[in-house]
This record gives structure tokens, sequence and C-alpha cells, in this order.
């Protein structure tokens, strides 16, 4: 396996992107209205000012279209803007209703069904300004997140922790600013954040399953610490010969799961994966409320119109037994079970289980059992409100599968299409990483995220110890907060009166050793890169905007350790970061930086 060593990377200014935002005027604002009112998405006159009416006009066009609904006239909606005719009358959804609001402004009733990320279910959003409140009703549940602390090198030189590469509190996260909701501290998990982007790190070379890249560089909120990046960059498995797929999808068709952005957006989601099946592929469909039920059993994706019929004609209704549903998805998965395949269930829920096995433990104890079996869970989270994400991310860790939070058909997309390789396909797992500081160098450090799974360090080597799993292209990004042997940088450090610096100050810095096993094998394989290098005084673009999202990870965690970080400093390091422009998950979450610092000030 070869590693990357990266000091540093050119980086250009952010140019002008070409996005319309609120705020701008001019006559590409004028044109952009002009267009929206001849397809009856905007009333009025075009005034070449970008106001709320127009925002909400955009979005309106942006969810018709599924697009990401952003409010902001970027190249993608422009483009389509100009070549559509359909009328917007045409494009209404069965959910749409428009009302009369007090003040006598058009009101749009948005109970989304393609994208319900840019207002709150039941919100009301005026295309003419006006806007009314409604009650708040929430339940959602969060596992507690104590963030890690600085550790003294001299009673703690090693660092370990399971590899992780969810990114649902990055979705949610988006979802909750575009709705002007206040963020929860517990929900943010910053490697989730950290994951959901792509880096420019170094490819596998040969048989090697992923390849690593580390960075060393000054730390950005506070001069006195030093930031050290580590990146897995995954194999991408060939098309040509991608293993069979037995797929058994698990639906939540209780009460709680009524609405376009929970069952409504469930359906489309597996119906857009439908399309990427192949022929001899095998679908389940197992649904649960009150009680479980089998919808259809191994039957071939070539049967598309029965699979389509099965997943259309499901209703909401009910209590929620998913642990009923769960068993018994199992045991279909191991009836038609692939050898060398794909096995695994989709569960697709709010996570609001309220019959049978509720419990977070007892629930974890079900599929760390049943995981022996060499099938996988995926977990899929809809809905706001009422959605229980400690109990998601804990049957995903313990399945051996992902956690996705799924708000928009976009998002959908991205999970189960753009990389659904990486969704479907293992390529390493039970993956540890384990750091190892030279005291004689290194004072101390702070691994930034995965605060759940940290590992201990016996359990490294420990093959029945579980760890994280890989799939098909996917990155792995890990941050750590480090302590020159030189710093003035006071972190209260404990000392012992038996440990002193064992290291050498010639040799190196540090050790990262990385285990992980073959899809299919039991005993792990051991990659050892030793690491020397001069903090570098420009950061990289990858640094850079693993950087930004750390700052604005902290400063929404309320975290101690947040330093100088601010939404501006955020904003600096992302606009000087040559990778966000022609990204658009960057883009936008440039974007949402943005709205955070104008809530702010």
């Amino acid at each position: 396996m070869t590693v990357m060593m990266v000091l540093t990377a050119a980086a250009g200014a952010l140019a002008d992107d070409g996005i319309l935002r609120p705020g701008d005027q001019g006559e590409e604002v004028t044109e952009l209205q002009r267009k929206l009112i001849e397809l009856e998405y905007l009333k009025g006159e075009a005034t070449g000012i970008y106001d709320e009416a127009t925002e909400a006009a955009v979005c309106w066009f942006q969810q018709d279209h599924w697009l990401l609904v952003t409010g902001m006239a970027d190249n993608i909606t422009r483009q389509l803007l100009e070549t559509e005719t359909v009328h917007a009358q045409e494009n209404r959804r069965e959910y749409d209703v428009y009302e009369e609001s007090e003040a006598g402004a058009m009101v749009y009733d948005s109970y989304m069904p393609l994208s319900t990320n840019m207002y709150a279910p039941n919100s009301k959003t005026a295309m003419g300004g006006a806007y009314e409140e409604w009650p708040e009703w929430n339940t959602d549940e969060y596992s507690h997140i104590e963030s890690n602390r600085f550790l003294s090198t001299l009673t703690s030189p090693l660092s370990t922790f399971a590899a992780d590469v969810d990114t649902s509190s990055y979705a949610q996260l988006r979802r909750r600013i575009l709705n002007g909701e206040k963020v929860p501290a517990d929900s943010i998990r910053i490697e989730e954040m950290l994951n959901y982007f792509h880096y420019d790190y170094k490819q596998p070379e040969g048989d090697e399953p992923f390849g690593v890249t580390i960075e060393y560089a000054d730390c950005p909120w506070n001069s006195q610490t030093k930031l050290l990046q580590i990146g897995l960059q995954a194999k991408t498995a060939e098309t040509d010969n991608l293993p069979g797929h037995n797929l058994v999808f698990l639906i939540d068709t209780s009460g709680s799961m009524e609405g376009a952005d929970r069952l409504d957006l469930v359906k489309r989601a597996f119906l857009m994966l439908l399309d990427e099946l192949r022929p001899e592929d095998t679908v389940s469909i197992v649904a649960y409320a009150s009680q479980d039920r089998v919808v259809i059993e191994g039957v071939p994706a070539s049967e598309k119109t029965r699979i389509m019929e099965a997943i259309s004609e499901l209703e909401a209704h009910g209590s929620t037994n998913g642990s009923a549903g769960i068993i018994r998805s199992y045991e279909i998965a191991e009836k038609y079970f692939v050898e060398g395949g794909v096995n695994r269930i989709l569960l697709a829920t709010d996570g609001d289980l309220n019959v049978g096995v509720t419990s977070e433990g007892d629930l974890v104890k079900m599929v760390e059992e049943k995981r022996k079996s060499g099938i996988s869970l995926t977990c899929m989270g809809f809905g706001m409100g009422n959605y229980k994400d400690n109990k998601m991310e804990a049957l995903a860790d313990y399945g051996n599968g992902n956690c996705w939070y799924i708000d928009t058909i976009h998002e959908a997309r991205k999970a189960l299409v753009t990389e659904g390789g990486g969704t479907f396909i293992t390529v390493a797992k039970d993956v540890k990483i384990q750091v190892d500081f030279n005291p004689a160098k290194i004072k101390g450090y702070r691994l930034i995220g995965y605060e759940d799974r940290l590992m201990a360090a016996e359990d490294f080597a420990n093959d029945e110890k579980d760890g994280g799993e890989i799939g098909s292209g996917h990155r792995m990004t890990a941050l750590y907060e480090i302590v020159p042997m030189d710093s003035e940088f006071d972190f209260g450090a404990a000392e012992s009166r038996y440990q002193t610096g064992a290291g050498s100050a010639d040799g190196e810095m540090l050790t990262v050793s990385i285990r992980a096993k073959e899809p299919e094998g039991t005993e792990s394989k051991l990659y050892e890169y030793p690491v020397n290098l001069e903090a570098a005084e420009t950061l990289s673009d990858n640094m850079k905007f693993a950087a930004a999202v750390t700052e604005v990870g902290m400063i929404l965690r309320e975290s101690e350790w947040k330093g100088t970080a601010t939404y501006e400093s955020a904003q600096e390091l992302l606009r000087d970061c040559g990778s966000v422009t022609g990204d658009t998950y960057k883009e936008e979450f440039l974007y949402l930086v943005n709205l955070l610092q104008r809530e702010a000030n």
C-alpha cells in the first residue's frame, strides 16, 4: 500500500460561481424573475431584486424538478429554467394546497412530496412574504456525546478507534439549518460531517483495499497546536464483476411514517433503486406496523412491475413493532442468501419502535447476534420531529452497515445510486485505526469526533472485536489536534512518577497503524505508516475544507476547544479553498455557513 504525505497544495480563491442568491440585484435577477413569472412560479412583476418571494419561487421550481432545494439559483437550476416550458400548474403535486392568508398573500402549504428540506412539515411559506407559525412538537432523540479531550502522550500514547463512514449527522444538520431550526448539540457528529464530502486522497494501487493520505499543518483555530489529517480512500469495485444482490426492503409503515418526507419519500427512494438492479438480483419486501408482514419474497428484479406495485400500495397506520420486522427480514435474507454476493437488509424508518423489543440495548444485542450470518443491516432514516437517531446509529453500527438520513430525493439518489457501491459492496471490514504518538516529539493530542467509535488499545489486534466497514469508493477522514513538545498550550496534562518520554527525538513523530479484514475474511491484516513531517504553514485544499467543517461543528457543539473558530473564519477557509468551486455539495456547505453566520449576527 502506498502512502502519500502531502505538505502543501495550491489553493485558488473562489471565483465568481454564477449563483444568484437572496439580496442580489441586477439584470440577471430580472431575467430569472421573468422566467419564473412565465412559468407561473412567481406572481407580480420582475423587480431585479432577489427577494423572499423570488427565493420561495426558486425553491418551488427546484422541488418540482428533483433538484436540491436551496433557494439559490445555481448553474443547474438556471440551465434547467432556461429550457423549461412546463408551467407550475402542470407540475403541481397531489399534496400541494394553495390558500389565502389573512394578509391576502398566496400561501403554499408545503408538505412537500419531493424535497422537504427547505421547510418543516406542516409549515407555511408565503410566496408573497406572509408567514404563519405552527406549534412545534418534537420528540427527536440523540445519544449524549462528550467531546474528546486532550490526552497526554506520557499516559495515553495510543489512540484507537473503529472506522466510520456514516454521514447522517450532516444531512440532519442541513435540514435543520434550512428549516431555520436550532441544531441540537448532540446531533452533531463531526466525523460524519467530514465524511460527507469528497477529498483528493491517494487512490489504492494493485490489491490494496485503500490508499492513505497523511497531512500535517498549523491549526487554524489555535496558534499553539497543529492539525493532523488522515485520509483513507477505498478502492472502487469493478461494475463488470459485481456480485449478485439479495436485498430485503424493510419498511416502517406505522402511523408515524405518514407524510411526504416519510413513507412517500421511502417509496420514491426504493423505486429509484429498483432501476439500478440487475434482472438476476433478488428483492423481498417486509413491512411492519403493529405487526410485520411479508409483502413479496424472493422476487427477481426482472419482475419490476410486480415490485413497483408492491411498493406503491404501502400505507401508513398503526404502532411500530420494528423488532418483529427485523427478525423476519433476517429470516428471509438467510433463505435467499447469495454466497459471495451482497446480502443486505435496507431498513427505512423514523426509528420510533414502540412495540416488541424497543430499548436501544436490546435491539443492539439482537442485530449483533444476527450479523454473524453474513447479512448486513443498512439504516435509512426519514422524517423529523419524531426521529430516533440513537437507535438508527446503534442498529447500523452493530449490524455491520451504514446509516443514512434521507431528507430529499436528492439525498436518496446519493445514498442508493451515486454512492450505491459504497452502500452495498464492502471492500474492507472490521477496519480499525491506531495512532502511536512519540512522547519525545508530541506532548498531547485530541481526536476530533469518533466519540462513539473509541476502542481500548488492547482491542486493536483482537480480531474478535468489531471495527467499521468501508464500502466501494468510500472515503474516511480523521483529524487530530496535536500539541508539539515546544508548545506552551496547557491542556491540563496528568503526569506519572513512573512514566517518562521513552521515544527518540530523532525518530518518527508518530505511527499510523490500520487493521482490516477481507470482506469474507476472519483474520485482519496490519498496515503501518511511520510519520515524520514538518508542519506546513499553508493548508492544502483538503485541510482547508476539513478545518472549516470542523470549526462549524465545534461552534455548534459549543466545544471548549473551539479556540478562535467563528463562522467568519470558516467562511474564509472555504472561500480560499479551490475545491469548493464546481462541487455541488461543498458549495451547498458554504451556503449553509453563510446562513449560520447571518443568523448569529
